[in-house]
């Protein structure tokens, strides 16, 4: 499998520890959960008979059946799973080198579009202050309601950062993004909720 290489003794310890599970587990899945972010975490569990797979790519070349979740399968090349048996039973690593790396396709989400923006152009020029910037909700799938932390928090520039800055580069980068609000702004709320 071009994307990932599963080494012939993590293979043999993937196979023997799903022998032990119970006839339930069909496999072993593979993710990453806030793919493209510095909190990036590469994830192997057991895969269940009762798991909906209709996300996952199943890899049938091993001892077991594989399965990778298809947003994570970009963030997952070049990575390698391994096991080094040790004195204490031995040990399981992953390394992906790309998963908190910020990459996009067309058809992502407008979460996973703004996400990257956010990590990839707008982030880096807020850390040299210590500050950053997060996406909390979108809502009805065109206003971004972002928090910012760090640095930039209690920071008098932080409506100027907002509007000439982070706003401006996400609506031209996003397409159908057309409001960008900050968490402390409650007004995007207030057609919420009828009185």
């Amino acid at each position: 499998m071009e994307e990932m290489n599963i080494t012939p003794s993590a293979q043999e310890y993937l196979a023997d520890l799903l022998s032990n599970q119970e006839e339930d587990t069909t496999g072993i899945k593979i993710f990453v959960s806030e793919p493209g972010t510095p909190r990036a975490e590469t994830c192997i569990a057991y895969a269940k008979d009762d798991e909906d797979f209709s996300d996952y790519r199943i890899i049938e070349e091993f001892k077991f059946s594989l399965y990778l979740e298809e947003k994570s399968i970009d963030f997952l090349k070049d990575a390698e799973v391994d096991y080094s048996p040790d004195k204490f039973g031995g040990t399981l690593t992953i390394k992906a080198p790309n998963a908190k790396l910020p990459q996009i396709s067309e058809d992502a989400s407008i979460e996973d579009k703004i996400n990257y923006v956010l990590y990839s152009e707008i982030n880096p020029g807020l850390a040299s202050h210590g500050g950053e910037v997060s996406l909390i909700e979108v809502v009805n799938e065109e206003t971004a309601i972002l928090q910012f932390g760090g640095g930039c928090q209690g920071c008098g520039m932080v409506d100027l950062t907002l509007k000439d800055g982070v706003e401006k580069t996400l609506l031209e980068q996003v397409e159908g993004l057309k409001n960008v609000k900050d968490v402390t702004d409650h007004s995007y709320r207030e057609n919420a909720y009828y009185k």
